[in-house]
């Protein structure tokens, strides 16, 4: 799916060594400032190697997050911050200011369940820590309300989009897929909706990219609700569906272009390239040619001109975010661990001195070569 889903680049960050010289009293709080720095660089050498598997990066994060929650929680089971909490500074870049073989079905699930994930973790970031950050987050900044909206927005819009392949790959019934496309495409309506207000100049980009695949899932509920309507006996209707269905359809084909040819950050997908995007297309053609001559054939209906509202609300496969826990703290931490700590020890001008600026080098990304083309078959 690499070629189908747009992705911002990933965050660079400055290396963090956890050496606290004279402030760690002890070997055991030494050991957790060792442990710390060897597993957040496993962890970040993992976003870059095509060989990790989604229980590598779950086993990396729980073991560099469990040595972490001593910096950031009380070891005495109360809700106050952790002594530790400021100690650090953490160095990342800016998002968005600085055809692959078919998947298999246990793929499928596993891109489905990750991008659920996902959106938790944003959505508990947005809800638990975000907010207790000493500086606020910057307009139009990776922190900021909006782009952590738009990532859980766009996060559940892209699982329900795995939920729509397999529905239509198993033939669920029409009305269920034109519902689940439905709400797929308001998904990617208010996560635009909560970019507009952003400095162009980084959003245009991604812009594009939720805009066409608003397009194109309205396109696909337009046309399963015109198979909806042409079973229901609704001929006219359904031809007017289909109508509407063409119209969408062309205009994500356009966008797809549009895309491509706007300049941003993040990776480019080639939707229109896909199986799956041309499919569609072939489906509209031919659905409406059906509507059309049933219509007559049989039903000799009228064709409303004005434009069908859909009111359709699934009431199975909505994706909703998998709340997000830390793993349990590492058994390393307990409060005599965290006492050995002793802050009075810092250098005293620590923060005076004005620190030379560290270079944020940019992650490679691994470059994934698509082998064939893609049809998002996932039984």
């Amino acid at each position: 799916m690499t070629h189908w889903f747009h992705r911002n680049p990933l965050k660079a960050t400055a290396p963090v060594s956890f050496n606290y010289y004279g402030v760690a009293t002890t070997p055991a709080a030494s050991k957790i400032c060792n442990d710390l720095r060897s597993s957040r660089a496993r962890l970040l050498e993992l976003f870059t190697d095509l060989s990790c598997n989604p229980e590598m990066m779950k086993n990396a994060t729980d073991s560099y997050f469990s040595l972490l929650q001593g910096f950031i929680n009380s070891m005495d089971n109360s809700t106050q911050e952790s002594k530790l909490r400021y100690i650090q500074n953490f160095k990342w870049t800016d998002t968005l200011q600085g055809h692959v073989p078919s998947i298999t079905e246990d793929e499928a699930k596993e891109v489905h369940k990750s991008l659920k994930i996902a959106a938790g973790i944003f959505k508990h970031l947005k809800e638990n820590h975000i907010p207790k950050l000493i500086t606020p987050a910057e307009k139009g900044r990776d922190l900021e309300v909006r782009l952590i909206d738009s990532y859980i927005i766009q996060c559940q819009a892209e699982a329900q989009e795995v939920t729509i392949a397999r529905a239509i790959e198993l033939k669920h019934n029409p009305g269920l897929i034109a519902a689940l496309a439905y709400e797929t495409a308001n998904f990617y309506q208010r996560a635009d909706h909560t970019l507009s207000s952003l400095e162009p100049t980084y959003t245009v980009k991604w812009r594009k990219y939720l805009h066409l695949k608003m397009c194109f899932y309205t396109a696909y509920a337009y046309c399963y609700h015109g198979q909806t309507l042409l079973a229901s006996d609704k001929c006219g209707e359904a031809i007017r569906s289909l109508q509407e269905s063409e119209k969408f359809y062309d205009k994500a084909e356009a966008l797809c272009k549009e895309y491509g040819e706007t300049k941003g950050p993040g990776t480019t997908a080639k939707p229109s390239g896909h199986l799956f995007f041309r499919k569609l297309g072939s489906l509209v053609k031919n659905t409406l040619e059906k509507c059309q001559r049933e219509n007559g054939f049989i039903y000799f209906q009228k064709v409303p001109t004005e434009t069908p509202q859909l009111e359709l609300k699934a009431n199975y496969g909505l994706v909703e975010p998998v709340p997000f826990e830390f793993p349990p703290v590492n058994a390393h931490w307990t409060p005599e661990t965290l006492a050995a700590f002793d802050l009075t020890k810092r250098p005293k001008d620590d923060n005076a001195k004005p620190k030379p600026e560290e270079e944020l080098k940019p992650v490679k990304e691994p470059d994934i070569k698509p082998q064939k083309d893609s049809g998002c078959h996932i039984s």
